[in-house]
């Protein structure tokens, strides 16, 4: 059961980092000056931002709390700070959500963007990139160079590690607000004052 649930989210994750790849390849086109692909994402999530993030942010949380309470992986300090970073932002965009409130969606940026900070200097520790903090080996058995889901076999896809999956988790949820955020200052310039979204 456990080694499924980790396989589930290990899978999770990979098809998490296509659409990252995905939002990245439109962004790119579109600085080039190729707006078709940019387009189609919009339509892709268009009204649909907030709770695709919502998604995400839900999904990861209840990840990572699978794999502290179930499995049995000890959290380190980094990461206690990517869920500093990701809990607050499953209930804040099922709030915006509901109340479809677009333009709330820029000030949740800052959450994401320090998670993603904080996840690529752990994914340096866990790759062995940088030396480990000695706060790392005191927080945790292992330390946060331990890459749990590595000791799955075949669960990490060679590469895999849990600050990758919040790292995955954050880039959607920065492309995913961004999309709200930019949506919603583009429509309050073409709709008329008393239209809705």
């Amino acid at each position: 059961m456990t080694r499924d649930a980790v396989y589930v989210f290990s899978g999770l994750g990979v098809a998490g980092q296509v659409l990252v790849a995905l939002f990245l390849l439109a962004g790119l086109l579109g600085l080039l000056g190729l707006r078709g692909p940019l387009g189609g994402v919009r339509r892709l999530f268009w009204g649909y931002e907030l709770w695709a993030g919502f998604v995400v942010a839900a999904l990861a949380t209840g990840g990572s709390l699978f794999y502290s309470q179930i499995a049995g992986y000890d959290p380190c300090e980094l990461c206690w700070f990517q869920r500093i970073c990701m809990y607050p932002l499953s209930i804040l965009l099922l709030l915006i959500a509901l109340r479809g409130d677009y333009g709330a969606s820029r000030y949740l940026l800052p959450l994401p963007l320090v998670g993603v900070g904080v996840s690529i200097y752990h994914m340096l520790i866990t790759y062995h990139a940088i030396a480990e903090p000695a706060a790392c080996t005191a927080s945790a058995s292992g330390g946060c160079a331990l890459n749990w889901i590595a000791l799955s076999p075949d669960a990490s896809f060679g590469y895999l590690s849990i600050p990758t999956l919040a790292l995955t988790g954050f880039l959607l949820l920065i492309g995913l607000l961004v999309l709200a955020s930019s949506g919603q200052a583009t429509e309050a310039a073409t709709l008329p004052a008393h239209a809705e979204r």
